[in-house]
């Protein structure tokens, strides 16, 4: 059962990498980069601290979580355990962010999906991470 954690903990590491380094860079995919940079127009228009005064400029949001998720999904997959659960939490903070931005602008539910079982998995990681600590040891 650990090697499926480890194998799931690696891949949403990989995943939340190469969602990142297609936040940051057109060279690996132009169309979805692109697509990238229209959608946080949108996003920074429901931000969740414009009430508070703060809107960020859409191409420095898109860049700040394009870092963000490259910086956490290598750590997720690849750092200590300490780093993995801080990059799990903070990831999982994005996913929530992402979801909230999408109910905010009444997309479809459906365009929840991805970042609701990004989530999901995230939670579930630290779930398993958590039950490991705990557990007694019997010798």
């Amino acid at each position: 059962m650990a090697i499926l954690y480890t194998a799931l903990r690696v891949l949403m590491g990989v995943f939340f990498m190469l969602t990142g380094a297609v936040k940051l860079t057109e060279h690996i995919s132009e169309g979805v980069h692109q697509q990238m940079k229209q959608q946080f127009v949108q996003f920074a228009s429901v931000f969740p601290l414009k009430d508070l005064g703060y809107k960020p400029e859409p191409d420095l949001y898109l860049q700040a979580v394009g870092w963000v998720e490259l910086v956490a999904g290598l750590l997720l997959a690849f750092g200590p355990q300490f780093l993995q659960e801080i990059s799990n939490f903070v990831l999982s903070v994005i996913m929530i962010g992402a979801i909230y931005t999408l109910i905010m602008l009444k997309e479809p539910l459906a365009m929840c999906a991805p970042a609701t079982v990004c989530l999901g998995l995230l939670l579930l990681l630290n779930i398993r991470g958590r039950g490991r600590k705990d557990k007694p040891k019997f010798e």
